[in-house]
């Protein structure tokens, strides 16, 4: 876990939508926050950086969609340089965690909670944010 206390930001980079929550200060439950839409490279990365700025986070992560295998396919590659670019403007360390299945679970999640298709497409990518930073948080406490 990074040594400085205080919450922790997640992020689930998808090439329309990026979906976003954050942590307690403790570390301990996720909590789906926004959608950001993608599209606007630069108008995403400023939103994302606003965020950081509301919420303070002192590290983020970011979910890396590896293959089944455990490969590095073109989505974990595009990941990976997005998360780069993020490395240059933001101040708090950007960890990545494996997201295999992340989203398969978000919609198992909306399922449970009977969430309807029409207001899925935007809750799935907040809740894949949560699954991500709440499987990293769950991992790094072990």
């Amino acid at each position: 876990m990074s040594d400085r206390p205080g919450r922790a930001l997640g992020l689930d980079l998808g090439s329309d939508r990026i979906g976003v929550a954050i942590s307690d200060d403790a570390r301990t439950v996720a909590t789906p926050l926004e959608v950001v839409e993608a599209r606007d490279r630069a108008a995403a990365d400023a939103r994302i950086a606003a965020i950081v700025s509301e919420w303070e986070p002192t590290i983020i992560v970011v979910g890396l969609p590896l293959q089944m295998d455990g490969e590095a396919g073109i989505s974990a590659r595009r990941t990976a340089k997005v998360t780069q670019r993020l490395r240059a403007t933001l101040s708090p360390p950007i960890v990545t965690y494996d997201e295999r299945l992340t989203t398969v679970t978000a919609h198992r999640l909306l399922d449970e909670q009977n969430v309807p298709g029409r207001n899925r497409r935007d809750m799935v990518d907040m809740v894949a944010a949560q699954v991500i930073l709440q499987g990293w948080m769950d991992k790094e406490r072990t």
